[in-house]
Formats: C-alpha cells, structure tokens, sequence
C-alpha cells in the first residue's frame, strides 16, 4: 500500500481528540507533528502518539516530510493556517468552517489550485451512514422528486459545556458558521447545491455567563447574532428551510426532513456518522426505518482527511474545499441577506459530492479502495 501519508497537526484543543483517535493507529497516515500555542499541550499530546514530535507552528510547517496539515484551530485562525501551509507546498485539511468570511475561503481555494495542492474541510460525518442513506434513498426514488427539506438545530448555547465558549460569540462565530456547516453540508449531499438565499436573524441576550470549567460564572459578551432563519434555493428547484440558534431550548422537529411527491424522509443529526433514516411513503400508515445502505459505518471524524488523501483526478474528495467553500456562502450569504433584508444569489457553483457505498469499519479502517 506504500508508505503512510504523513501529516502534522495544528491546534490541539476539545475536537483534536476525536481526531487523533481516529487517525493515530490508522495504517494510511502517519501524525509526525503535532502544534499548539500552548507548548506543554504539543508536548502532552505527542507523548501519546508513537513517532510524534511538539513542535512550534512553524517548525511545523517547515518540516519537508509533512505532507498535509490538519488544521484544528479555532475558527478566526481557520484562514491564516491554511494559506500558510498552502505557501509551504502541503494539502491542508481544516475544522469547519472553512474560513469565518468568503473572501478569505475564496483566497484559500484559488492559492491552493496555484500551488497545486489540495484542501479538504469538515464536516465529514455528512459520509456517514445517517447522510448516505437518506442520499441513497433519495437518488433511488424512494421520495419521488424531492420538493423541500427543513433542517433545524436549537440549543441554549456551548456556554453550558464548553470551559472556553468566548468564540461561539464573536465575530465568525454564531449558531450558523458553528452548526451551519453540518446542516447545509448534508444539505447539499441530499439536494445538491444552493443558488440564492433568503435570512433573517435576531439576538436575544447581551451576554452570557459561562457555565463549566476554571472560568464557570464568568460572564461573555455576545457579539454576533444568536438567532438565523434561512430559505435555501437549490440548483434543481427544491427549497429548503433552515434555522440554528443559540436562544432556544430543545425541539421535536427531526434535524431534517426530505419531502418529495411520493414520501417524506426524516435524516438524523448530520453532526452525527450514523443515526435512524425513517421513510413516510404516499399512502403508508406509520414511518418506515430503513437499514443503512451507503455511508462509512460506525464512522468518525478524520475520515474525511482518509478520503482527502484518497481522492484524485477521477474521483474527487467528498469534503473538498469546493463543496467548503459553496458551504461558506451559502452560510455568508445568509447572514449578509438578514442583514440587508433582500435575497441574495450566490456565486459559486459545486456539483455533489461522489456517494459513499456502504463502507463496513473494517473497510475504511484499514483503508481499502471505495
């Protein structure tokens, strides 16, 4: 299979674990380096990665064996890193969102296609079997021809369980570039890609009070908007409703429904690989749950930079920084609509990502062709 693409890893904070799990005992890819601001947290990581040597970010990035630089940053750091490693000639695969505005992401796709490297972004758990399926059914008529989708997310905020939520609260941060790109991601896996939106959005409190960790009872202000409402127009006719928010409390709503002329599918979480697709057909009496049919079973986050490193000429990666970049317009977008209260069309245009066949763990732990 040749030797292990080799890879060094930047920012190493909540979310690098799940990553490091999934990728430090894969046999495709080698974490050579790993960096963060904070030194005593490159060193503790790398103790626990076999061959792993702490290093600054650039010592990093100017490491010649590097081959693709996991950018785990924060989100406002997103740009810099990855234009960064693109001048130092390596792939770089990043946390969602692929930058917190469009010029930057835009910036990023055209010096990579310059350089002649490759950019991946999550969200990768679209791949999973909960996304795939509801995609495979879909595209195998289940449906008929899918009309509309809703996809909602509510929550109260991070701040209840996150040590450090100052983020989720600036400028770049919100409930739609945070949870968004999950959304809108499967999305356009399910219906294919957006070509003008429609928001509106709204902020309920000032600030808020942090409600976990060293900092617990600290009080953040709250700097963007907490509240979005979107209509989505997809290329082929279809739209779809969006909303995100920090300010409620829970929903019943499925995360997102499909409606096409023959049935409607409830999708699971899409911040999620796997979950329960259910079908309601034309003319049933109850809702059908239908077996995974394509997907990265029991998948997790880093396969998405598997795929990256797989992909190529003929069958491009499936979170790609296209489809990362069409995400963050649409996501821009909507917010610049709220803001200037009229639709607004969007530039880019990206064609779905290649389907996933149901992929057993075994199969893309170990790294075999699908």
């Amino acid at each position: 299979m040749g030797d292990p693409h080799r890879v060094g890893v930047i920012g190493l904070g909540v979310i690098s674990r799940a990553y490091l799990d999934t990728l430090a005992d894969h046999p495709e890819v080698d974490i050579v380096a790993v960096a963060d601001l904070d030194a005593s947290r490159s060193a503790e990581v790398a103790a626990t990665i076999p061959g792993a040597e702490a290093m600054s970010v650039e010592g990093l990035l100017a490491r010649p064996d590097v081959q693709t630089v996991l950018n785990l940053t924060i989100p406002a750091a997103h740009a810099g890193i990855a234009l960064a490693t693109i001048d130092a000639g390596k792939n770089v695969y990043g946390e969602k969102p692929l930058a917190v505005t469009f010029p930057d992401g835009r910036s990023i796709i055209e010096r990579a296609t310059s350089a002649g490297v490759r950019v991946g972004c999550a969200p990768d758990t679209v791949l999973g079997t909960g996304t795939q399926t509801a995609r495979a059914a879909i595209d195998g008529g289940l449906i008929g021809r899918p009309m509309s989708a809703s996809a909602v997310m509510v929550t109260p905020g991070h701040e209840r369980w996150h040590p450090n939520p100052d983020f989720y609260y600036a400028p770049g941060g919100g409930p739609l570039l945070d949870m968004g790109p999950y959304y809108i991601s499967a999305l356009i896996h399910l219906l294919g890609p957006v070509r003008a939106v429609t928001g509106a959005a709204s902020r309920l409190r000032a600030e808020r009070v942090i409600g976990s960790g060293p900092r617990a009872g600290h009080r953040i202000p709250v700097r963007v908007d907490t509240h979005l409402t979107g209509v989505l127009e997809h290329a082929n006719g279809a739209l779809s409703t969006i909303t995100t928010s920090f300010d409620g409390v829970r929903t019943t709503a499925a995360p997102i429904e499909v409606h096409g002329e023959a049935g409607t599918l409830a999708v699971p979480d899409p911040n999620y690989f796997d979950g329960e697709v259910r079908l309601f057909a034309l003319g049933g009496t109850e809702w059908r749950p239908l077996e995974p049919r394509a997907g990265y079973a029991e998948g997790s986050r880093g396969i998405g930079l598997i795929d990256l490193v797989r992909a190529d000429d003929e069958r491009p990666s499936r979170a790609g920084g296209d489809v990362a970049l069409h995400v963050l317009e649409t996501m821009t977008s909507l917010l610049r609509s709220a803001a200037e209260g009229q639709r607004v069309e969007l530039t880019t245009v990206v064609e779905r990502p290649a389907p996933v066949p149901l992929t057993p763990i075994g199969d893309w732990q170990a790294y075999q062709a699908s």
